[in-house]
């Protein structure tokens, strides 16, 4: 399993750069997992839902099963926040797994930057970050993309990870 971060401040296009270089990957025959760093309070559950009400009832676990899906929520209830390496063991085996937030792992990342966010860049203090794609050009020795050229970002991304693309159809294809 291969692992490549995306990095930047809140509101730079993260999550939009990823919706766009997922299906480039999949295209390529490549299985794509996906671990993201939230918010303190994110919730995937629906007040009112059986799985919610035994989640406040005190349940450690809850999972939640159909025959197209599963979810597993796991409360910390204290407990220290999992590292980096702790979820990554969760997650079934993929080509590629894409990182989002932890921003200061020392992984591979591509810096999501956009000056409109008023933040610093990231990279200049982070040796871990190999690229930066930006809605500008941005002083940096490091390979630059274009924050909407995704295919060229993807192709960056497969060559950086080292992930093997195959010849198996896409899945859904």
């Amino acid at each position: 399993m291969k692992i490549f971060g995306i990095a930047g401040y809140s509101g730079s296009g993260k999550t939009t750069l990823i919706e766009k270089l997922i299906p480039l990957f999949t295209a390529r025959g490549l299985k794509v997992s996906l671990l993201k760093h939230a918010h303190h309070t994110f919730d995937v559950d629906q007040p009112g839902k059986d799985s919610h009400r035994h989640r406040h009832a005190g349940c450690q676990e809850v999972l939640v099963s159909s025959s197209r899906r599963w979810a597993l929520m796991h409360e910390l209830r204290g407990a220290h926040e999992p590292t980096l390496q702790e979820l990554v063991g969760h997650i079934s085996p993929c080509d590629l797994l894409l990182i989002e937030g932890f921003k200061h792992e020392a992984i591979p990342k591509l810096e999501v930057y956009r000056s409109v966010v008023g933040e610093s860049l990231l990279h200049p203090q982070d040796a871990h970050i190999v690229a930066v794609a930006s809605d500008q050009k941005v002083e940096t020795s490091l390979p630059q993309f274009d924050l909407n050229d995704a295919k060229a970002i993807a192709a960056f991304i497969i060559e950086r990870a080292g992930a093997q693309v195959s010849n198996r159809p896409a899945a859904g294809a």
